[in-house]
């Protein structure tokens, strides 16, 4: 005879089903313990003299506890034959516990809005504009922060003497992330000018000596890339670093200026261009030969000019565009133009740079051709960002001298031109490329070596190429 039990406080699984003559079974439930949940405790069968399991009746509520704590014990080895003691892990205090608050520091991030104008006791109170100006600042400099961040795991990358192919999808991407941060950076600026000039006049006399100009981390940006004194404008006859007076600041300085710049890292890289001076190819004496065959070709349409006046201007640019061409073809002209500080380069590497985009479509060249693209699109994108600054300046102080003591507008003025572009090469080498019909060929050997990956520990120059015979040919 069986009985139905319905535990009225329980779900649908409280149905247990029992008999006089055989052990508590849960319906539908029986694994290889043998366990049976009765109200939500386990219940454990013991047979081992095969004798009947009492009748739910005859077992107590606290038996049924008793019997179950120690099966559980004896399952983790916790239980009357062992030795050891259960640890109890302590339950996290709310303190401890990671949430959206805590992780991101918020007590401290948002209590570090301390408004100067709140502090004086001129009659003026706290001026409303001076929140958004430091809220502004503070958000430059985290982003700075994290542009560091990205700069620095490149210049890691780049460091290796082998840069594995696979490495250029993380360049790639954590250059355009840069690219991204600079272009929301421009855009701020444009939130500061909803501050009218007398709402920064309200404030700005607190401020004093503070000035951009102390900025460590944008200093920090400038030097890992590859600004280096030479090409700085002086400011106010002394070194920029002399804004820098605490100890850690000189010696992140220092740092930044003893290790390998992101500049010099991606000339080395561009040294290494497959196919520039090897005998396999050597772009350097076709890309020479292509640039005459170009020039005699316009020297022929500029000499069959019938137009006196037209003729004579157009054999003039022909002889121009023949100077410009001789700049990068002639080695030693090259170096008098980094002497001269007009180029930064070596000539391998702006070779290197030249051949990556006139063959920027071969699967080896692509990535590399988009790391040229983001350094100039991040080159331009700090440029667009100091010209924002100049005119947003120029638009709240006018001419008047920087807090800081600068000249304020002329000196900011004096930081957009191309003194302070890190990567201006780049940028010029659009001046020496020539029309797609004049591009130098690539051998079948060539073709074939671009359109493979390089192999992960092994350089171009250890690879030995076995085309077939009709490979070989040009």
């Amino acid at each position: 005879m069986s009985e139905t039990i319905i535990d009225e406080n329980s779900s649908l699984n409280g149905l247990i089903t029992t008999d006089t003559n055989s052990s508590v079974k849960e319906s539908g439930v029986n694994n290889e313990n043998e366990e049976t949940w009765l109200y939500g405790k386990q219940k454990v069968e013991e047979n081992v003299d095969n004798t009947t399991a009492p009748s739910i009746d005859e077992v107590t509520t606290q038996e049924i506890d008793a019997r179950a704590l120690s099966e559980i014990l004896s399952l983790t080895g916790y239980g009357p034959t062992s030795s050891a003691k259960p640890e109890l892990k302590r339950l996290p205090s709310s303190d401890e516990l990671v949430t959206y608050h805590n992780y991101l520091q918020l007590n401290k991030l948002l209590d570090s809005q301390l408004l100067l104008s709140s502090k004086h006791d001129d009659n003026k109170g706290t001026v409303h504009d001076e929140h958004l100006f430091i809220i502004i600042h503070q958000s430059f400099e985290l982003w700075f922060k994290q542009i560091i961040w990205e700069i620095d795991s490149l210049r890691k990358i780049f460091t290796n003497d082998i840069i594995d192919e696979t490495h250029m999808f993380v360049s790639i991407n954590r250059l355009q992330r840069c690219a991204q941060i600079w272009h929301l950076l421009c855009d701020k600026i444009s939130i500061l000018e909803t501050m009218t000039p007398l709402d920064f006049m309200e404030f700005r006399s607190y401020l004093s000596p503070a000035s951009g100009f102390q900025s460590l981390q944008f200093r920090l940006i400038e030097n890992k890339l590859g600004l280096t004194d030479k090409f700085r404008v002086v400011y106010n006859q002394v070194s920029y670093k002399n804004a820098f007076p605490i100890e850690f600041q000189q010696r992140e300085l220092m740092n930044s200026l003893e290790q390998p710049t992101l500049l010099a890292l991606i000339e080395r890289w561009l040294e290494r261009t497959p196919g520039l001076t090897d005998s396999n190819f050597n772009f350097r004496e076709r890309y020479k030969r292509s640039v005459a065959q170009y020039i005699n070709f316009l020297q022929t349409n500029a000499e069959s000019e019938p137009n006196p006046t037209a003729h004579d201007a157009a054999i003039e640019d022909v002889k121009k565009t023949a100077d410009t061409f001789r700049s990068l073809i002639d080695e030693k002209f090259h170096q008098q133009l980094v002497a001269r500080g007009e180029r930064r380069m070596s000539y391998q590497a702006c070779l290197g740079a030249l051949m990556i985009m006139l063959y920027r479509e071969q699967p080896r060249f692509q990535g590399p051709y988009q790391i040229l693209s983001l350094l100039m699109d991040i080159d331009a994108l700090i440029t667009k960002w100091r010209y924002n600054h100049v005119i947003l300046v120029q638009r709240q102080i006018g001419n008047k001298q920087g807090t800081g003591g600068s000249a304020g507008y002329s000196y900011l003025r004096s930081t957009c031109s191309d003194r302070y572009k890190i990567f201006i090469d780049l940028f010029n080498l659009a001046s020496f490329l020539v029309p797609r019909e004049f591009i130098p060929k690539l051998t079948n050997e060539m073709r074939l070596r671009l359109s493979i990956a390089s192999v992960d520990g092994i350089s171009d120059d250890e690879k030995e190429y076995q085309p077939s015979e009709t490979n070989s040919k040009e």
